[in-house]
């Protein structure tokens, strides 16, 4: 039997990784025999922890779980963009490579966020914690010049529909479902649990 009490953690010390535990667990093989009873194979079982870096975008998937929606501005005076504001987060500017500047976007998130166009899928991929069918949106804001992939909560996706975000403030996941939009107007007890509107 597997021991999970030993799980693999990670802290920070002095600016590294510092990993501890087991990362990579080996459950027993079982034999994939066909109609006939014949053995085919075996299945081969792993349970492994990922250790996956923020870097720059800690910011941005930390502050989901305070109800805020951050993106990014280019302030570099010798950029040809300068002044444009990115979401989803970008470290960097994406046309001269200078670090950005991080701006919070939930007030112009809740007053302009619409879908710009949407799909709905049985198949989700990584989102396959998700309940289906998932109807992922993309949105677009006011002033931003990017479009922001995420998925509606409530409701059936229109383009052009007024939509809001919502945040799991509680226990949070520290990823992208922590971020989910319901349209305009939702009151607040229709929400999924642990989600909340921003502060």
């Amino acid at each position: 039997m597997t021991n999970l009490e030993k799980r693999g953690t990670v802290k920070v010390i002095n600016g590294r990784y510092r990993p501890n535990g087991n990362f990579h667990y080996i459950y027993p093989n079982t034999p994939i025999y066909s109609d006939s009873g014949e053995l085919m194979g075996v299945t081969n079982p792993r349970d492994i922890t990922h250790i996956h870096t923020y870097g720059g975008e800690a910011h941005f998937f930390s502050s989901l779980k305070d109800g805020q929606l951050w993106g990014t501005r280019c302030d570099n005076p010798a950029c040809e963009h300068t002044g444009t504001v990115n979401l989803p987060y970008k470290t960097y500017c994406p046309d001269c490579l200078k670090k950005a500047t991080p701006v919070n976007l939930t007030a112009v998130a809740n007053s302009t966020a619409k879908v710009h166009t949407f799909m709905v899928t049985e198949r989700t991929g990584a989102f396959n914690t998700l309940e289906k069918p998932v109807r992922f949106i993309n949105i677009e804001f006011y002033g931003v010049a990017t479009i922001l992939m995420g998925y509606l909560s409530i409701g059936e996706p229109k383009i052009g529909m007024r939509v809001v975000p919502i945040f799991r403030m509680l226990d949070p996941t520290f990823t992208i479902l922590d971020l989910s939009w319901v349209p305009e107007e939702t009151p607040s007890e229709n929400l999924p649990s642990g989600f909340s509107f921003s502060k």
